[in-house]
């Protein structure tokens, strides 16, 4: 990961900026630079992924004009080849290098051009104006606020604008601002339903995921894999494997008593022939690193926060003890083929409907976790159900084939993979939640802690000082009590409590995890 910060205005305090972007300096160790232009400033932290020279280091300037972008630009080549045709010079291997050349040529019309994971900030010098954008999924952070004087300012993370915006708010992602924000990508949105038949559909999502994990192995620092166990990081990694000339690194990790998943990753690990690391946590760990994670994540929701201490931890574990530095993971395939709940859902609209909601709201859960607990330990998280030829492809399927009517949750996705790839039984197994997966005691341990911290009494007093997504147990009040001492007043960058849709029968329950559904079965195992 990168960091990337702009302030647009003339009166920016360079002073006051560099204190509030050094809080994010562990998403880019390698080094730090400020440009003060004439009516603003850019900054950025450099994490060494692509062009790890010194030419690589940004902003990047071409003319009157600067860019600054955390981001990975696949395919670049091609795009560099024909800027390069006509008459641009690079001096890097930097892919984030041709943004100015694009934008030169493009103007906005440059970000429905790329294929990738970005946020980036262009200063054109010309106009002298700032422009900026974010990917169509928001798997690159990017937020923005408006100082005393109302100018906007941009950073990867909220905490570089505390201090400086008195309200701060996700970009949106798929959008650029020019002045105002233009939607130029809605990912989530179908604009003709795909009808092919099951062979067919299955042999696309095989293609399309196989080549979105493919140019996710392009970098020029070394690659590791999250490997749980379940599904969705066990085909990123046999994917990965079947395209590498030596074992790949995978890293699982799990509870000391009760870890459901180690044995399946190790399983998978085995069948796949990767070198394997398991990493064992305790409930000291999972506590004493609670109010980190919040504060790294900036956010109250349940579900992310229980998540998220595995997943900091293990890449915690792999930032001290490796030389890793971009990891891959296995999100975003729960929102594009079905959770849990949507077994519930009354129809094959209402299915799509739902998928297209948590598409458009994936950078304030699932995408920010692995984002902020990848980038923390200075690593770059790569997302192949990301990709955004797969998602526009799966979103398009007709949903009465994406309905669990298989008997099995995500069938065509296990269906697709059918063969070599993984152990049948890894394959078809029912995977327990990340939080639950890691040990049933992980998210006990963290209520049970709650219960202590509160009385009765004081936990109806606490809770009803929120009005927005007030909380609803002593756990939710817990998180949004360490929310409000590192973002106090900024509960609205979080839409809601991530929640199965409780307007279905089976789906009224009062806790995030899948494990309280009477259709949990198997995943417990």
């Amino acid at each position: 990961m990168c960091c990337i910060m702009g302030w647009c205005s003339r009166e920016a305090d360079t002073e006051l900026m560099s204190e509030c972007f050094e809080r994010t300096k562990s998403r880019g160790p390698d080094d730090t630079r400020y440009l003060r232009l004439e009516n603003g400033v850019l900054a950025f932290h450099r994490l060494s992924i692509m062009g790890l020279t010194d030419e690589g280091m940004q902003p990047f300037s071409l003319g009157r004009s600067y860019a600054v972008c955390n981001g990975e630009l696949y395919g670049f080549g091609k795009l560099r080849d024909d800027l390069a045709a006509k008459g641009y010079r690079f001096k890097s291997d930097s892919d984030c290098e041709i943004l100015l050349p694009l934008w030169n040529e493009y103007g906005t019309d440059m970000f429905g051009m790329l294929d990738a994971e970005f946020a980036c900030i262009i200063y054109d010098g010309n106009s002298r104006s700032f422009i900026a954008a974010r990917d169509p999924i928001g798997i690159r952070p990017l937020y923005y606020g408006y100082d005393s004087g109302g100018a906007i300012v941009f950073a990867s993370e909220p905490q570089d604008l505390t201090g400086i915006c008195a309200k701060i708010m996700p970009f949106p992602p798929g959008h650029y601002y020019d002045g105002s924000f233009h939607c130029y990508n809605d990912i989530a949105r179908v604009d003709e339903v795909c009808y092919d038949d099951l062979d067919t559909v299955c042999r696309s999502i095989r293609d399309k995921l196989t080549a979105g994990v493919e140019k996710r192995l392009v970098a020029d620092a070394k690659v590791g894999f999250l490997l749980s166990g379940g599904l969705d990081s066990s085909l990123v990694c046999a994917i990965a494997q079947k395209h590498s000339d030596k074992p790949i690194r995978t890293f699982a990790i799990g509870m000391s008593e009760d870890a459901i998943d180690l044995k399946y990753a190790k399983q998978t690990a085995d069948y796949i022939g990767s070198e394997h690391t398991e990493v064992i946590i305790t409930r000291d760990d999972v506590i004493g690193s609670l109010e980190e994670v919040v504060r790294l994540l900036g956010t109250f929701d349940i579900t992310t926060i229980r998540a998220s201490v595995g997943m900091y931890l293990v890449c915690k574990a792999i930032h001290e003890q490796t030389d890793i530095r971009v990891i891959l993971t296995g999100e975003i395939s729960d929102e594009l083929f079905g959770y849990k709940y949507t077994d519930f859902a009354p129809s094959a609209e209402e299915f799509q409907r739902e998928a297209e909601k948590r598409v458009r709201e994936l950078h304030m859960y699932d995408v920010l976790r692995a984002d902020r607990c990848i980038s923390v330990n200075s690593l770059e998280a790569r997302v192949p159900f990301g990709d955004l030829d797969f998602v526009k492809y799966v979103m398009a399927i007709d949903p009465q084939k994406k309905l669990n009517t298989y008997g099995k949750g995500k069938y065509l996705l296990r269906r697709a993979f059918e063969g070599d790839y993984l152990p049948h039984d890894i394959l078809y197994r029912e995977k327990a939640a990340f939080s639950d997966a890691v040990g049933h005691s992980l998210v006990n341990y963290l209520k049970a802690y709650a219960e202590e911290y509160y009385t009765d009494e004081e936990y109806e007093t606490l809770r009803q000082k929120y009005t927005h997504a007030q909380p609803f147990t002593k756990e939710s009040l817990l998180y949004r009590e360490l929310f409000e001492k590192y973002y106090r007043g900024q509960g609205e960058m979080i839409v809601d409590f991530w929640m199965p849709n409780k307007s279905w029968e089976g789906c009224d329950v009062d806790d995030p995890s899948a494990r309280v559904l009477s259709n949990y079965g198997d995943s417990a195992k």
